[in-house]
């Protein structure tokens, strides 16, 4: 029986080990005293599971979207549901077209049911054992204790994560070994996270953790509905995430890289104005509902000009200007970009230098926003790799 050696326990492993343990022998070695970490790490903050978007929608939704295309055209969400529902995990759609486990089960138990499932499968998950490069004949080196143990197998498949969340093991050492096989790779950048904004005192001292609800964010042809939060260092949160990406493009390029936030992206500037054109500027906030932590942010933006003339107040509230210094450090990121470059690929995820190497996951160099969008792009990924080994060996 051929042998399959998974490097690196999460999603992606989790899927690729499903479908080759019912062929070959399967072996995952997590270099962590437990597998699928950052698995539960991602279900403290709302358990997406996936987005309920087919294709084609759904590539769109990817960075770029021709990479995954076909990986996502394989294994949509209603596969990934179904995959669930054969572990005794049953989901369904919230209002926010975002999937969910049942509200009975906690990410602990949809972890366990996976393990279960490969167990049953005799998929052996080795803890403590941790790559460490690759030999002279291009063979992974695994460290367990004190020993260094040369892995003979068949197929190699890496899944060794981005570089956020360091405490579920993920970090950008693996890519000087990759280097030493000529495998072309990026450093880690941010992606979906905070915004970093050097707040007036006003703002910074008086409304830092204060939510801002209902408003609206652009930056060039991107807008977003949603809401923030004012922190000490900035803005977070599910209408800040999403425009990461756009950000940290502007930065990198030395580009305008300033946010516009609309206040009232449900009103026109007629509507407002009718509101307010008689009112002193002190009630400006209460006629309009503006929070005074909008209100704050509006001030220290506005001239006193524009301030106290209802008019230019109004067309004002609806386009913030708000600069961007940069984005928060890759440590506190959901996810990262970068990793393996794309074009060191096959569109089955292996290395066109070394083709019995797979590699898959947010090790490579793709992007997608919060909501379930990354776990789906893992287990899809996953799946192709599986399935693709399967069909060579047919």
């Amino acid at each position: 029986m051929k042998t399959i050696s998974i490097i690196g326990g999460g999603s992606s492993s989790f899927m690729a080990a499903d479908i080759l343990s019912k062929k070959y022998k399967v072996r995952i070695y997590e270099k962590g005293k437990s597998a699928g970490r950052k698995f539960l790490v991602a279900g403290k903050g709302g358990f997406n599971l996936s987005h309920n978007f087919f294709y084609p929608e759904i590539a769109s939704k990817y960075s770029p979207p021709s990479f995954l295309e076909e990986s996502l055209k394989a294994f949509q969400v209603d596969d990934l549901r179904k995959w669930y529902a054969d572990l005794g995990i049953s989901t369904y759609i919230g209002s926010s077209n975002r999937v969910f486990p049942d509200k009975e089960f906690s990410p602990a138990d949809v972890l366990k049911a996976i393990k279960a499932k490969l167990k049953a499968q005799k998929v052996v998950i080795k803890l403590n054992h941790e790559f460490i490069g690759f030999s002279e004949n291009n063979t992974p080196l695994i460290k367990y204790k004190e020993t260094e143990i040369d892995l003979q197998s068949d197929y190699y498949i890496f899944a060794l994560g981005g570089g956020s969340w360091s405490v579920t093991g993920s970090n950008s050492e693996w890519m000087t070994h990759f280097d030493k096989l000529d495998i072309q790779t990026k450093a880690f950048e941010s992606s979906n996270c905070g915004l970093n904004v050097n707040w007036p005192s006003s703002v910074k001292e008086f409304h830092t953790g204060k939510p801002l609800k209902n408003i609206s964010i652009s930056h060039g042809d991107f807008s977003i509905k949603g809401e923030a939060v004012i922190s000490t260092y900035g803005l977070e949160g599910n209408a800040i995430y999403p425009i990461s990406g756009q950000i940290r493009a502007s930065v990198n390029s030395e580009e305008d890289s300033s946010i516009f936030i609309d206040f009232k992206p449900n009103s026109t500037v007629s509507e407002l104005y009718n509101r307010i054109k008689t009112t002193k500027p002190s009630n400006y906030g209460k006629k309009l509902h503006l929070e005074a932590s909008k209100m704050a942010i509006i001030k220290s933006s506005l001239s006193k000009e524009h301030f106290l003339d209802p008019e230019l107040f109004v067309r004002h509230i609806k386009s913030i200007e708000i600069p961007i210094e940069s984005l928060r450090p890759v440590e506190e990121a959901i996810s990262t970009v970068g990793g393996i470059c794309m074009d060191q690929l096959t569109p089955q995820f292996s290395l066109i230098k070394h083709p019995n190497i797979y590699c898959m996951g947010e090790m490579v160099d793709w992007d997608a926003p919060t909501g379930g969008f990354l776990l789906q792009g893992c287990f899809s990924m996953g799946h192709t790799v599986g399935t693709s080994i399967l069909e060579l060996e047919n």
